[in-house]
């Protein structure tokens, strides 16, 4: 997925304490005043944090009509002008959930964005934002030829802590929604995202293509050895290959997969069952043929890159052809890697 968050016309600021401590929330009278300056920073700071890669989507048990944040998002879609009383009822929401001794307080930003860009179209977005942790700073400044250094306490336009834009797209599928969770350290965090947004993980291609990956590798370091006799060398060989067929292909087709890189038959059988066994012990579905994703392929390379590792003395790098490696043992016990190359570099 690739967007470009579009312009502020509108924000409104609250402070949300926490609840279990009995913090109040403090609510604002009218929108913030903006001018170009602030406009600039404040657009800076909601967007620096968000990588355009992971999409979600909200969602309810019963009906989207039940989840808070979608209702409110789409009310403010229909009436943008309404944005300002709509920022309440999301406050209001996030109040209720910070019930945690562990939760920390802060303000709470409620922005409209026009014409952004997701992935090609251009929408409007709502986004929500709440910074919970101050830095300090030093100000420095002159009096009477004289230099005089103060600390003052406020927020990092570097660090967001947490936020979440609603494009508005995909409207009865729970939007198109982005979420940055950077404070996320123990279960309480997950306020966020599981009790205020009740956001989940978009079924589209770059969801699909990062469960693939994580099913074949799967397969090949633990289910593979467990059932075969099989070498780390092949392994390696194995996960590099797997790894050159999502870069080298736009599609994902499972047959074809299993044909070029599983190869041997009975290892094969052994990797359709196994689809079946992962599907069910994670609660998802691996597609036969789905596009694939390349910015999940280039999150996940370090997963493919095949590193054979002996003791704490050498690492072997195998980008491919186990046949050129050849595994022994000496006389008296020692173990040997032969590796065969044409040339050397």
């Amino acid at each position: 997925m690739s967007n470009y968050i579009g312009k502020i016309t509108a924000i409104s600021v609250h402070n949300i304490g926490n609840k279990a401590k009995e913090e109040a929330m403090v609510l604002s009278e009218n929108t913030l005043d903006l001018n170009e300056e602030l406009t600039a920073i404040l657009e800076n700071y909601f967007n620096s944090a968000f990588k355009p890669i992971e999409s979600f989507e909200f969602f309810n048990e019963n009906s989207l009509d039940y989840n808070v944040a979608y209702k409110t998002s789409e009310g403010i879609f229909e009436k943008p002008e309404t944005l300002h009383e709509a920022s309440k009822e999301y406050a209001r929401k996030l109040f209720e959930v910070q019930d945690h001794p562990n939760i920390k307080g802060g303000e709470f930003y409620t922005v409209y964005f026009k014409d952004c860009t997701l992935n090609g179209e251009v929408v409007d977005a709502v986004g929500l934002f709440k910074s919970e942790n101050k830095d300090t700073f030093l100000r420095v400044r002159q009096k009477a030829g004289d230099f005089i250094v103060e600390p003052q306490t406020g927020i990092n336009v570097k660090k967001l802590d947490k936020g979440c834009i609603v494009f508005n797209s995909e409207k009865e599928n729970g939007y198109v929604v982005t979420v940055v969770d950077n404070t996320n350290k123990g279960g309480e965090a997950r306020y966020w995202i599981d009790d205020f947004l009740q956001v989940k993980t978009k079924n589209d291609a770059y969801h699909k293509t990062e469960n693939a990956l994580s099913m074949c590798k799967s397969f090949i370091n633990d289910a593979l050895p467990a059932e075969f006799e099989v070498s780390k060398a092949d392994q390696a060989d194995l996960l590099a290959r797997t790894g050159q067929f999502f870069k080298q292909n736009q599609n994902f087709n499972l047959e074809e997969f299993s044909n070029e890189v599983i190869e041997q038959p009975e290892v094969k059988e052994k990797f359709s069952s196994f689809r079946n066994q992962f599907e069910s012990a994670h609660d998802l579905q691996i597609e036969d043929g789905f596009d694939i994703s390349a910015p999940a392929i280039k999150k996940n390379s370090k997963v493919f890159k095949s590193i054979i590792k002996l003791d704490k003395n050498f690492h072997i790098y195998v980008h491919g052809n186990s046949n050129l490696i050849e595994r022994g043992n000496e006389d008296d016990g020692r173990k040997f890697y032969k590796v065969y190359f044409d040339e050397e570099n």
